[in-house]
């Protein structure tokens, strides 16, 4: 656990102004945290604090690589990270307060005899929304060059043939308002 002290800021020594970190974070640091969805993480956030009277202006820069699994042909794929966030951490009275009233997630608030600033959580969740919903290996016809051939093949052979489907009956319910349909194409002549 005293891995855990590098995300520790001292910022009370700090002389007002930016002043720079540098972290590089690999899978050991997410064993502190729930299983993640991804493997190989090397990333590296670059964080500027900017030290003002009451408060601390955060700049985070996520950079670096990881792997997740494909959500359309499971295969391994390799992602990009880059992404940018920002924070504010105010000093005041009754943080605990103020935090559970705070509405924006880019406030925070520590109290005013704080010392140290722990910036581990953040970093994990700030590369955990740097990774894209959907994470596919493929383009929108799917021959991205990390598919899955094999798997592809039977997602296709799965979809339905179109020729072979029958016409549907329309549904009775919707017969009387093909009047309307022509009524609104006249409206807008």
């Amino acid at each position: 656990m005293g891995h855990r002290r590098d995300f520790e800021i001292a910022f009370v020594g700090l002389k007002p102004g930016v002043h720079e970190y540098n972290y590089e974070i690999d899978d050991k640091f997410f064993e502190a945290f729930q299983q993640q969805d991804f493997r190989h993480c090397s990333a590296k956030i670059k964080l500027s604090l900017d030290k003002k009277n009451s408060f601390l202006l955060l700049k985070f820069e996520i950079g670096g690589t990881l792997e997740v699994t494909c959500d359309r042909c499971n295969n391994d794929l390799p992602l990009e990270l880059w992404d940018e966030f920002n924070m504010t951490v105010k000093m005041v009275e009754d943080a605990e307060l103020m935090n559970d009233q705070e509405d924006d997630p880019d406030v925070y608030y520590i109290g005013r005899n704080e010392s140290h600033l722990d910036v581990a959580n953040w970093i994990y969740e700030f590369i955990n929304l740097s990774i894209p919903m959907q994470k596919v290996c493929g383009y929108d016809n799917a021959d991205g060059p990390n598919c899955n051939p094999a798997a592809l093949k039977m997602l296709r052979h799965m979809e339905p043939d179109p020729e072979q489907d029958e016409p549907k009956e329309s549904n009775p319910i919707w017969k009387g308002l093909e009047q309307f349909k022509d009524l609104k194409d006249k409206g807008k002549k």
